[in-house]
């Protein structure tokens, strides 16, 4: 394989609006105690919306349509991971793999519950979701066959956590609902991006002992870094722009992006691997 340029320090996105005391822990990327009232947005103060009657009809439309999604990648995620469940190389591995299939199952089934806080539309997308096959999902990452076990290790590693961002994103947001569903599954995600991490660095460091080589472990990541890039959307979407104007997300794409990348360069970069350049093969920006 060809050396590729490391990738370049990414710089931080500017600093997203200050959201107050109450808020800090949550603008750093931590956790705050539950709270009633909203954080941030044009609602700041007032008590989070409980039900989906209480919802705007803008608000509406917007939390079904980041809930369809949701729901729709840890179903896609599902059906990659599936083949795998008899085919990982070693017991714990294949342990580990039953166990994300299972959390996935359960984090779709918790978009879906919150969907059907909106009735027989929300009904009608979680019919929908049940329906599609692998090749028909909205992300690209998500329609990507796993063809070798390394695709398995960056796709946990990479993809995943950028899910975690999104999720990190939802935290104490302004449906109440949303927001209490949070803690389980970004603690149930944690698992995911450290067998990632663990299955690229045992296949660096160790190659054929353990399972396939370091060529084939930079290979993946060149493949998947892209994709997981691209799922953050577009740099100036001004859907992510609402979504934080309503309270239900904290970061702007780029924002979030940002973070990612100041997170996963020295992940990488300590198992002896590399990134490729982050306009690499880019299908979003």
């Amino acid at each position: 394989m060809s050396q590729t340029p490391a990738a370049p320090t990414a710089p931080l996105a500017p600093p997203g609006p200050d959201y107050g005391p109450t808020s800090q822990g949550l603008k750093d990327g931590g956790t705050v105690e539950p709270v009633r009232e909203i954080l941030w947005g044009s609602s700041v103060g007032i008590r989070k919306y409980e039900t989906a009657e209480e919802v705007p009809e803008a608000m509406r439309k917007l939390i079904i349509k980041l809930m369809v999604v949701q729901a729709d990648t840890e179903f896609a995620s599902i059906q990659q991971h599936r083949p795998w469940l008899d085919q990982a190389p070693v017991l714990e591995d294949r342990w580990i793999e039953a166990r994300i299939v299972a959390d996935e199952a359960r984090h779709g089934l918790q978009a879906c519950r919150i969907l059907r806080d909106f009735g027989e539309e929300g009904q009608q997308y979680i019919d929908e979701l049940l329906k599609k096959r692998e090749g028909e999902h909205k992300l690209d990452a998500f329609n990507m066959k796993f063809d070798r076990w390394s695709d398995v290790g960056a796709f946990t590693c990479f993809v995943d956590r950028v899910g975690v961002y999104q999720l990190r994103a939802f935290q104490e947001c302004s449906y109440g609902p949303l927001a209490r569903a949070m803690p389980l599954m970004l603690s149930e995600e944690q698992l995911h991006l450290n067998f990632g991490a663990s299955v690229l660095r045992r296949m660096a460091k160790d190659g054929p002992k353990y399972y396939g080589t370091k060529a084939e472990a930079q290979e993946a990541i060149h493949k998947w870094f892209p994709r997981a890039l691209d799922m953050f959307g577009h740099s100036h979407s001004e859907t992510s722009m609402k979504a934080i104007e309503m309270g239900l997300k904290r970061w702007t794409n780029e924002e979030a992006r940002a973070r990612y990348l100041t997170e996963i360069a020295p992940i990488v970069h300590g198992m002896g691997l590399e990134l490729p350049p982050t306009d690499f093969d880019r299908h979003v920006m």
